[in-house]
């Protein structure tokens, strides 16, 4: 079986190959701050984390699955997207993108705790027909540790890593020796819960085991 991931996220990419599959990567055309943003006019409130990374997620799995079945290609597999948001403070804190933001975030989050939300959208692509659709979200608390001076965190920064993604910072890479504690999934944190993955695959009908393609090199 096939995985077919509307991101370009590195760190996804990475942990779904540590789990043994090798997905098709596709680049999802979302404007994430435009459906975002229309979604909340329409509910004429500002929208829940829970809800933001469940529709952000959706509408990247169906970009891809538009996509791939305009292409005139035979697409057979599951399309995933996904999307995630760290929030502290009742805040919700995307990606920093600059310098600036990041070192505001650190200074707010540093021995504190705050929950990753990490919302998936999968579509059934299975024999070129696209059927069912299911989605989930999964949340993990994570503890910064306290004791991080402005020096080890300008280094961090200038690094280029928090600034791309949620929450700017990461436990898989540079930023994991500043964290503490994590009560949940820790793959959520990385940016897809590979539990919450099996159980919508298995929830489609199909084996999780059908989606392993990578040897154990």
């Amino acid at each position: 079986m096939r995985l077919y991931l509307a991101s370009t996220s590195p760190a996804r990419l990475m942990l779904l190959r540590t789990a043994g599959i090798e997905p098709v990567t596709v680049a999802p055309d979302v404007d994430e701050d435009a459906v975002a943003g229309e979604a909340a006019r329409a509910a004429g409130a500002p929208l829940t984390p829970h809800r933001v990374v469940e529709l952000l997620a959706r509408a990247k799995a169906e970009a891809v699955s538009r996509a791939l079945t305009g292409s005139g290609d035979i697409v057979d597999g599951l399309v995933l997207g996904g999307d995630s948001v760290f929030v502290i403070d009742d805040v919700i804190y995307g990606k920093p993108h600059t310098s600036a933001k990041a070192r505001e975030r650190w200074q707010l989050q540093r021995g504190r705790t705050g929950q990753l939300y990490s919302g998936h959208w999968l579509i059934d692509h299975a024999d070129g027909v696209v059927g069912r659709s299911v989605g989930a979200v999964a949340v993990a608390d994570v503890t910064f540790a306290d004791d991080i001076d402005d020096e080890e965190l300008d280094a961090y920064i200038a690094t280029g890593e928090p600034l791309f993604v949620a929450g700017a910072f990461t436990i898989d890479s540079l930023g994991a020796p500043f964290i503490t504690h994590i009560s949940g999934d820790p793959s959520t944190v990385v940016g897809l819960s590979l539990p919450t993955l099996r159980r919508l695959v298995t929830g489609l009908g199909h084996a999780w085991p059908s989606l392993w393609n990578r040897g154990n090199d």
